[in-house]
């Protein structure tokens, strides 16, 4: 056995070492406790110890009001305290900013100096990209079209004519295959007594509004009350209008088909109160009620 070896086994022998820890009453002598301990217990005990005491440090600063008296040691409302402060900073750095430019403006129009080029652009709304919107034909849909068809296979009906009288009684618009103008749920009525004459449909935001029939846009504008509005004349002198869309997809004088998109549907028009289409269905000059010749379950 080598001289490192020895050493080994003797530092080893050493921390197994057995020694014995007495308490004596000085004055007479008794043995009062007795221990019998290692170097090994008492590092052992030693490093728990320290392990106990580092946890139950750690739980009273984390969850105890211990950690308020730390120096430099935030709770959370301090830190919700500087976020406020830094989002009303700044609100008020970019105000002066404002109100020091239209100082600058306000002071060269006193001196009759021409105003710089290079002002602030208003921030530019984000495009949307309407190209993308796609027609998912449902199963249902297709069942839909099949039962119609079916219907009006052996009808004595030519949808391309322009004869007045082709829709002499509101019972043959039946024959037509409408095309529902957007996926929704209906949640105002046709009410001519309420000045109502039409239907409101709600659906998902950036929903796509078709055409019913085919047909020509006659009207692609916007107004004050019904926000952007587009009209379409269909054969038989009959008439839909589709009011509040976000946006139009086609002008006026356009040929459009039954089922193609027309616009989306929006809130504009001061008589909107959420997203939704407001759709009329007019014949002869008269309104009638969409739900009489359009299934919308």
């Amino acid at each position: 056995m080598t001289a490192k070896q020895k050493n080994k086994k003797k530092w080893y022998q050493k921390l197994r070492t057995t020694y014995r820890l007495v308490f004596l009453n000085e004055t007479t002598f008794e043995e009062r406790f007795t221990f019998r301990l290692t170097r090994m217990h008492v590092i052992t005990s030693l490093l728990s110890l320290g392990v106990i005491f580092i946890v139950l440090t750690y739980f009273l600063i984390a969850y105890t009001p211990l950690k308020l008296y730390i120096p430099g040691y935030p709770d959370g409302n301090q830190q919700k305290q500087l976020y406020q402060m830094n989002q009303t900073i700044d609100s008020l750095l970019q105000d002066v900013k404002m109100k020091n430019i239209y100082f600058t403006d306000l002071k060269r129009i006193i001196e009759d100096k021409n105003l710089p080029s290079n002002k602030l652009k208003p921030a530019l709304k984000p495009a949307r990209h309407y190209d993308t919107i796609t027609d998912r034909k449902s199963k249902q849909d297709s069942s839909l079209r099949a039962e119609f068809e079916n219907k009006a296979r052996f009808n004595l009906f030519f949808p391309e004519t322009e004869n007045n009288n082709l829709f002499a009684n509101n019972t043959l618009i039946q024959s037509q295959n409408f095309f529902k103008p957007m996926n929704g749920i209906i949640t105002s009525n046709f009410s001519p007594l309420e000045k109502h004459y039409g239907i409101d449909i709600v659906a998902a935001h950036n929903e796509a509004i078709k055409s019913v029939l085919n047909g020509t846009v006659i009207e692609a504008a916007w107004t004050l009350e019904t926000g952007y509005v587009i009209i379409v004349q269909h054969s038989g002198n009959l008439i839909s209008i589709y009011k509040h869309c976000a946006t139009l997809l086609k002008q006026e004088g356009d040929v459009v088909k039954a089922g193609e998109p027309i616009a989306i549907a929006g809130n504009s028009g001061e008589n909107s109160s959420g997203p939704h289409l407001h759709f009329e269905l007019w014949y002869n000059g008269n309104p009638v009620n969409p739900t009489s010749y359009i299934n919308f379950n």
